[in-house]
């Protein structure tokens, strides 16, 4: 495997269609990605699909999850591709532009160190607050606190990752603000100390 570095990684049959990537960034193995950010060292395993999406950093999203899945028109009398890729059928009609950007405009927020388990699935507009987790093949339709866990279809909340004030001094620290140099060099204390210690040797 190449060593990760400033130019993202983008693996073997990934498909990416105006995407920005931050430094340290992977795209794994088929996945297709679009209209989405990905922040400094986040990245998707394969088969990923993910649309209008801003992804913060050190996001880790597993395989086969689904992040802004798009939507089809509910309130026509069809729900199929013709009313939108018209042109894909008729060489007369052009695609619903109207449609297209209001899908676009609709977009799921992703927050720094966040897990998004294996074939989970974000709907469109959620927020998925820093450092939380989401469990495998949960559907989250409903914004989701920061440093919680949720599970399940529709996705609840289980437990807190940490206790709301330790929550509250993480995101206040913002480590994931650090430099490449700082993170090598406090590389041993992330691995060994208790969240608490880690909190007062670096706040």
């Amino acid at each position: 495997m190449s060593k990760l570095g400033y130019d993202p990684l983008i693996h073997p049959g990934a498909q990416l269609h105006h995407v920005t990537c931050g430094p340290y960034v992977e795209i794994g193995e088929g996945s297709r990605v679009l209209h989405s950010e990905f922040g400094d060292y986040s990245y998707c395993d394969r088969y990923a699909e993910i649309a209008n999406a801003k992804i913060g950093k050190f996001s880790n999203i597993a395989a086969f999850s689904r992040i802004g899945p798009t939507d089809h028109p509910m309130q026509q009398a069809s729900l199929h591709h013709f009313l939108y890729r018209s042109s894909d059928y008729w060489d007369d009609a052009d695609v619903d532009a109207d449609f297209f950007a209001a899908r676009a405009a609709r977009v799921a927020h992703i927050g720094h160190d966040t897990w998004i388990g294996h074939n989970a699935v974000i709907k469109p507009q959620v927020t998925i607050g820093h450092g939380a987790v989401v469990a495998s093949s949960a559907v989250v339709t409903k914004d989701v606190d920061p440093y919680s866990i949720v599970a399940g279809i529709p996705a609840v909340p289980i437990r807190d990752r940490f206790p709301r004030a330790i929550a509250d001094r993480v995101m206040e620290l913002a480590w994931w603000d650090w430099d490449h140099q700082t993170l090598r060099m406090r590389l041993d204390d992330f691995r060994a100390l208790p969240i608490e210690a880690f909190l007062e040797k670096y706040e």
